[in-house]
């Protein structure tokens, strides 16, 4: 059933509004709608797990060898660690900021109960959801290394680096690290491009140089004094006083839409010394990195966060463009068929206006009045051809 004109211009106008509509949204929900989904999400719950590198060194003081006995401090060697920490998301948080806790903890596993932990911490950043960076308030942060009768002590620390998450969007360059075990931020280079089970990821090393733990916390088990003998040193019974130094190389593997670290990796070495370039005894030496069922993991958490980003920042674009344009062609090609319609045609018959004939003896031009035109004339569309008299006639 064919549409009247009236219908096709509205039918016209309907299909170009909603081709227009479709293409501006087209347009604006890769900058407005990917804005708000391109955060890190509160919801997050985050648990990995490393350990020390098989086949590679990995050495543990015994400290109960510091205390007792009449020998020198003894070092395990190819001792099993594991590290594992827990990343929750508390108060304060909102569409911008969110707060996020870490509690860590490094143990060896060859010995049962808490004789085998040998660091815990728990560290508490407010971060940006997009940048990962830590908010400009101050403090922006907390960490707890001490523990009493009521429980972790936190101590106000002022976060500088991005420590969790890289930005959304991660880049190919230099970002600042925060350490928590010096509370400082190192820089985090830019090593390479590379792939972990068929993703794509940035691999970024952060080197943490020797540090005093003292100048950071003034813990009793930073700075001892002991016998030289206990130390293994010469000197005998002669006190002798060493500080525990810290160095790091870490290094990360980040999905780089997400800003998710897939992968992680510390070289470790924390030592006792009197001067920080000469290390004597060894606290902890070992290379821990993430297993392999946490980059599974991390690699399903950035999986599900860029199919997000994709979807707004892709797919429906690209849908609601293709939309649009069709609407907008069957809208204008309607509406330009409907104006070119022609005008309806008169309902009489058009004739063709016939010549007239002249008569045999008409040689002045006069119809003789005993003649009639041999030609007839449609009745209704056309006057009768006025008729001449001839006024030398008489009756």
């Amino acid at each position: 059933m064919a549409l009247s004109a009236g219908t096709r211009r509205t039918v016209a106008c309907v299909l170009v509004g909603l081709g227009a509509a479709l293409l501006v949204a087209a347009l604006m929900i890769p900058t407005y709608t990917v804005s708000k989904v391109a955060k890190t999400p509160l919801d997050l719950e985050i648990t990995t797990i490393a350990e020390n590198q098989k086949g590679e060194e990995s050495l543990v003081l015994d400290s109960k060898s510091l205390t007792s006995g009449d020998g020198a401090a003894v070092v395990n060697k190819d001792v099993p660690l594991i590290s594992q920490r827990f990343v929750t998301v508390e108060e304060p948080s909102n569409a911008d900021e969110m707060t996020l806790q870490a509690g860590q903890t490094l143990r060896r596993t060859d010995v049962q109960g808490d004789t085998g932990l040998l660091t815990a911490a728990i560290d508490r950043v407010t971060i940006s959801r997009t940048t990962g960076m830590p908010v400009d308030t101050e403090p922006n942060g907390s960490i707890a290394v001490t523990v009493n009768k009521d429980g972790s002590v936190m101590e106000p620390v002022q976060h500088t680096g991005i420590g969790y998450r890289f930005p959304i969007g991660t880049e190919k360059k230099t970002y600042p690290y925060f350490d928590i075990n010096v509370r400082k931020s190192f820089d985090a280079n830019f090593i390479e491009e590379t792939e972990i089970n068929s993703m794509k990821v940035y691999r970024f090393q952060m080197t943490a140089p020797v540090t005093s733990t003292w100048d950071v916390v003034q813990s009793p088990t930073n700075r001892l004094t002991l016998p030289a003998a206990k130390w293994g040193v010469e000197g005998g019974d002669t006190p002798v006083t060493m500080t525990r130094y810290y160095t790091n190389v870490r290094d990360l593997w980040v999905e780089p839409q997400t800003g998710t670290v897939i992968k992680g990796g510390e070289a470790i070495h924390l030592f006792y010394a009197r001067s920080g370039d000469k290390p004597e005894v060894t606290a902890l030496k070992s290379h821990i990195v993430f297993d392999e069922a946490t980059i599974e993991s991390q690699i399903a958490i950035a999986k599900e966060n860029t199919d997000k980003l994709s979807l707004f920042g892709r797919v429906v674009p690209i849908v609601f463009g293709v939309l649009g344009v069709l609407a907008l062609l069957a809208g204008l090609f309607l509406g330009l068929r409907g104006g070119g319609t022609a005008a309806h045609a008169s309902p009489r018959r058009s004739r063709p206006t016939p010549a007239p004939t002249a008569a045999p003896d008409d040689t002045a031009g006069r119809w003789d009045g005993d003649d009639a035109p041999t030609t007839q004339f449609p009745r209704g569309d056309y006057d009768a051809p006025t008729e001449q008299i001839d006024t030398d006639k008489r009756p």
